[in-house]
């Protein structure tokens, strides 16, 4: 079913594109002039837009924050300017919707060529997103504009601004239930804490798009389109200024995840066993629906999760935690508990860490995660496991009394069922 509405959005998308693109060029460009001024502009936002998912899949186990699946802002509020765009100077405009898409489509495809070409170009769900919520913005308002009623109804006021803004919400809305059916699509996310995410999101770097977008339009209608540039100045220094923080929250992931490799360096954990955890972890709690705030303590806590046996005298087996006795496993956790403290890291990050070897019923649900994970890739070893996965998962079961949450090792499951951990075991039935 999520297959099926991801193709539903982007065939729907690639209908429009041809639809537009064979009208416009058939029936020629309306105002070429204004055309061409918001295709600059949104090929200018594309060329600067920086794809963050690439770093994240170098890392491993992220999962990008919603606001970094935008990384075109400044190209999404010129497209949503044009499609709002009801006059020029003062005079009245008569581009129609199929040619708002049609250049937003041209534009957003030449913007694209470069990062194409370094194989960093932008998800075919990215493009088809922009396609239908520009279409959206644009059939909401251009014929209200057209017939007239915009200016007997809301007038060219502050009653035009607010129902500017109103139009652009429900754009935004539109673009959340989109961009969460694709990303519910992709990776087998619950739908509800994705439009959550999304919804989250539009608060932040969203709001920003949809203002300058609204007045990127009521400039052009008074003083025309030469103050396009001006008024696109702002969101460009927040584009730059939104890549530093991402470069920052990057290299802070990357040094998480050097720390975290120092239980490997030191022969404590075998080599791979934190990233392997953290990587299931993230997979395990998109599937119970943790938000991406919750996402990322969880990732950082799993990367931590073995550093306390740096403070062993006598490091453990192999590493494998999961069979100690619980008391032992307990003080484990707990002097990586202060170790993560002294890292600076957030404090719900050191909880998660600390309270990893604590019954489950008493845990945060991220420890209860990095729990049951990390016993799955201890049990299962470097090598199979006599009885394979299954044999590990039953294992599990047989804890849920007091060790594991039940539905955190039937997601589990359920992950490992669709290929994780690079071990595929058989569906479990329901």
């Amino acid at each position: 079913m999520r297959k099926s509405a991801a193709w539903a959005v982007r065939g729907a998308a690639a209908l429009l594109t041809v639809a537009a693109l064979a009208h416009t060029l058939w029936n020629g460009l309306v105002e070429p002039a204004t055309a061409l001024l918001f295709g600059t502009l949104i090929t200018v936002g594309e060329l600067a837009r920086r794809d963050h998912r690439a770093g994240h899949r170098a890392e491993g186990a992220g999962h990008p924050p919603a606001e970094d699946r935008r990384p075109a802002p400044l190209a999404s509020a010129g497209a949503l300017a044009y499609a709002l765009l009801g006059q020029n100077a003062g005079q009245p405009t008569h581009h129609g919707v199929l040619q708002i898409v049609a250049v937003v489509v041209a534009a957003a495809l030449a913007g694209t060529v470069p990062h194409v070409a370094r194989g960093r170009g932008p998800a075919v769900g990215h493009l088809a997103r922009r396609v239908l919520t520009v279409t959206f913005a644009a059939v909401c308002f251009q014929p209200l504009h057209s017939s007239g009623h915009v200016a007997e109804h809301v007038g060219a006021g502050p009653y035009l601004v607010l129902f500017l803004l109103f139009l652009l919400g429900l754009t935004a809305l539109c673009d959340a239930v989109l961009a969460a059916a694709l990303a519910g699509a992709e990776g087998g996310r619950p739908y509800g804490p994705l439009l959550r995410d999304e919804l989250r999101a539009q608060t932040g770097i969203g709001s920003a798009i949809c203002a300058t977008g609204v007045v990127m339009a009521l400039g052009v209608a008074v003083a025309g389109p030469w103050a396009l540039p001006v008024f696109s100045v702002p969101l460009l220094l927040t584009q730059l200024s939104f890549h530093r923080i991402t470069s920052i929250r990057t290299t802070y992931r990357q040094t998480i995840t050097s720390l975290a490799r120092a239980t490997e360096i030191a022969g404590c954990t075998p080599p791979g066993h934190a990233r392997r955890v953290a990587a299931l972890s993230c997979a395990v709690g998109r599937e119970l629906g943790l938000s991406e705030r919750e996402l990322a303590v969880l990732e950082y806590a799993a990367l931590m999760h073995d550093i306390g046996q740096l403070s062993l005298v006598d490091p453990v087996p192999a590493g494998a935690t999961a069979e100690l006795p619980a008391a032992e496993a307990r003080r484990i956790a707990a002097l990586g508990g202060e170790v993560a403290r002294q890292t600076g890291v957030p404090p719900e990050v050191a909880v998660v860490v600390e309270r990893q070897a604590d019954p489950y019923r008493e845990q945060p649900v991220a420890s209860r995660i990095v729990r049951a994970v990390n016993a799955y890739d201890d049990l299962l070893g470097a090598r199979p496991h006599p009885g394979g996965s299954l044999a590990v998962l039953e294992q599990l079961r047989l804890g849920t009394g007091q060790d594991y949450q039940p539905e955190v090792v039937e997601s589990l499951a359920r992950v490992l069922a669709r290929g994780g951990r690079d071990r595929v075991v058989p569906a479990l039935p329901g």
